[in-house]
């Protein structure tokens, strides 16, 4: 699969960008607006630039991945694509409207269609996609040109055939490392993590110990390279809400349930690091 698209130009969707024309592949990057759009090319450009700065690639190298991206707002435009990942807002009905119209936009009956999402159910996505045996989750995890791991997430519906196409490019292309999960909220990691992150706002909320300390307790005490509030910050404390009430309204555990406070932060737009300020400043 050399013709790559990307739904969403985000922190999430413009990594993965980034590490498909790093790999060498033609990515198309659709996004809501011109604007956003061209947000999407400067926040790629810039990444591509602190790597080059770092020695991770050459200067070379960034130019070349910077000249396979496209930048635009036309979802028409992915209707070439081998694989179109949708990295859009964690919303149901947005990436199910999403599934709906790239579905039937795209030329190739052997195209597939995958999900960044972290929580929504895949079987779901195939459903409306017209093509439910080329749909699966493929999750990364931020910042997508670092961190090695991907979730494979394949549905009921979706095709031994699809499956090896997506585990081959994750692990030969993009020489990243695929596990695969079932099915189900949250999958591997964040049906972990998820846990964790809203018991630490629990225990900010209740008065145990200040966000630093609680951060702090986790770094020193456990030897976690983040703290679970400032991981919450960069997650965005929005994804966080919406893959805790998806997670919630499949198991009912209440665990899983987001707290009051994250609920009050999200509301007040305090989403952590994208917006400036969450339980730290930025």
């Amino acid at each position: 699969m050399e013709r790559i698209g990307v739904i969403g130009g985000g922190l999430m969707g413009g990594g993965i960008a980034e590490v498909c024309a790093r790999a060498g592949a033609d990515v198309v990057v659709v996004e809501v607006s011109p604007d956003a759009a061209s947000a999407a090319e400067e926040r790629v450009r810039s990444s591509i630039d602190r790597a080059e700065s770092r020695g991770k690639i050459s200067a070379a190298e960034a130019t070349e991945a910077l000249g396979r991206i496209t930048f635009t707002a036309d979802l028409a435009s992915l209707a070439d694509r081998q694989l179109v990942v949708e990295a859009a807002s964690e919303q149901e009905s947005v990436k199910l409207d999403l599934f709906r119209q790239v579905g039937a936009i795209l030329e190739d009956d052997e195209a597939i269609l995958a999900s960044n999402t972290s929580s929504i159910p895949i079987v779901k996505l195939g459903a409306v996609s017209g093509r439910p045996d080329r749909v699966m989750g493929v999750h990364f995890f931020n910042p997508a040109p670092v961190m090695q791991l991907v979730e494979l997430v394949p549905s009921l519906t979706t095709s031994p055939e699809t499956i090896a196409r997506v585990q081959t490019f994750v692990s030969e292309t993009l020489r990243k490392q695929p596990i695969e999960a079932t099915d189900r909220a949250g999958f591997v990691v964040n049906s972990l993590l998820v846990p964790y992150l809203l018991s630490a706002i629990r225990m900010y909320e209740a008065g145990y110990a200040s966000a630093a300390d609680i951060d702090k307790g986790m770094v020193l005490g456990c030897g976690h390279p983040m703290g679970p509030l400032a991981l919450s910050d960069l997650i965005g404390l929005d994804t966080l809400r919406a893959i805790g009430v998806s997670l919630y309204d499949e198991f009912k555990e209440p665990l899983y349930s987001p707290p009051p406070l994250l609920e009050r932060m999200v509301d007040a737009g305090l989403l952590g690091k994208k917006s400036g300020h969450g339980f730290y400043p930025y």
